[in-house]
């Protein structure tokens, strides 16, 4: 693992594959760190010919903490923008997708395919739209748009998630048990469930780094990130979009929204997935990406005949 300097803060990074190889970088979702990208999963994927990077984003894992800024009022923020005002945040997902192509800077990389996960979808497709240079394809899963008429989480799901965790300092059993409740419910109905490997990846995070407080202001940015079809409309990118039918957090609504939003988009919708990524889907997803990426390349290869 690394440390590197990027858009003014530290941010962890651990690359698979060759250096010379076409870059794909992974980002997290909302309050997780870069391990859910799995070992074995970035392995097989590098193994297609690629080098594969994935990071911790701010207020996340080894990156840097923004805890000069207070944990945000929630009450106050859906006040503001009841009110249609813009709430005071300590920063925004564009500011979160500028230190994705900063990480890029630092480790000498001009284009990566982008993959993201829920938050990190919606970091992934800002990257696209307004730094497209940057971008060769575009990998959304489990993500939405910002549309304000597609519908909302599940509302025992958005409780679960804004329940108060136990200390997994003081209490790391209780910790890890109120953790996998929740991962339970947000997993789908068609794979099984490894209550294992899950216990493992949360006493994983909590060891590497435990911050309520930087969920809170990643929650703030993503709940005030707005309606972002008007950007994805720019984007020219080779576009796949995954989402699972199952989905209780983002329903697969928002899914269908974002593929209809880019031009081009393909659109996978995984019968049986939840908000999460079972292992067993590993190779299906890996497959995907890899397709989209290999698209890039063609675009690339033929512009002219692949503009229509």
């Amino acid at each position: 693992m690394d440390i590197v300097k990027a858009n003014g803060i530290d941010l962890a990074c651990e690359s698979f594959g060759q250096t010379n190889d076409a870059a794909i970088l992974l980002i997290a979702g909302l309050g997780t760190q870069m391990v859910r990208w799995t070992t074995p999963f970035c392995e097989t994927l590098a193994a297609y010919g690629y080098r594969v990077i994935r990071f911790d984003n701010r207020d996340a894992g080894y990156s840097s903490h923004l805890s000069e800024h207070q944990p945000p009022d929630f009450a106050a923020l859906v006040a503001a923008l009841m009110a249609g005002r813009q709430p005071e945040l300590a920063y925004a997902l564009p500011d979160m997708a500028a230190d994705a192509v900063a990480l890029l800077d630092a480790l000498g990389i001009e284009q990566a395919h982008v993959v993201g996960r829920s938050m990190g979808g919606m970091i992934a497709q800002i990257m696209a739209s307004d730094h497209p240079g940057r971008v060769r394809s575009l990998t959304s899963i489990m993500s939405s748009t910002g549309n304000p008429a597609l519908p909302q989480a599940m509302p025992d799901v958005m409780a679960m998630m804004m329940r108060p965790a136990p200390d997994p300092i003081t209490d790391e059993a209780a910790f890890v048990a109120h953790r996998l409740a929740f991962a339970r419910r947000l997993a789908g109905t068609g794979y099984p469930f490894d209550d294992e490997a899950h216990c493992d990846l949360v006493r994983e995070e909590a060891r590497r780094a435990y911050d309520p407080a930087g969920f809170g202001r990643q929650l703030a940015a993503m709940a005030c990130a707005g309606d972002r079809r008007a950007r994805l409309a720019t984007i020219r990118a080779p576009s796949l979009v995954i989402h699972g039918e199952d989905d209780p957090l983002i329903p697969p609504a928002c899914g269908r929204d974002t593929a209809a939003s880019i031009p081009h988009a393909e659109l996978m919708v995984i019968d049986g997935m939840g908000h999460d990524l079972p292992r067993t889907l590993d190779q299906t997803i890996i497959e995907a990406i890899n397709r989209t990426a290999r698209r890039a390349s063609e675009f690339e290869t033929n512009p002219i005949e692949n503009s229509g």
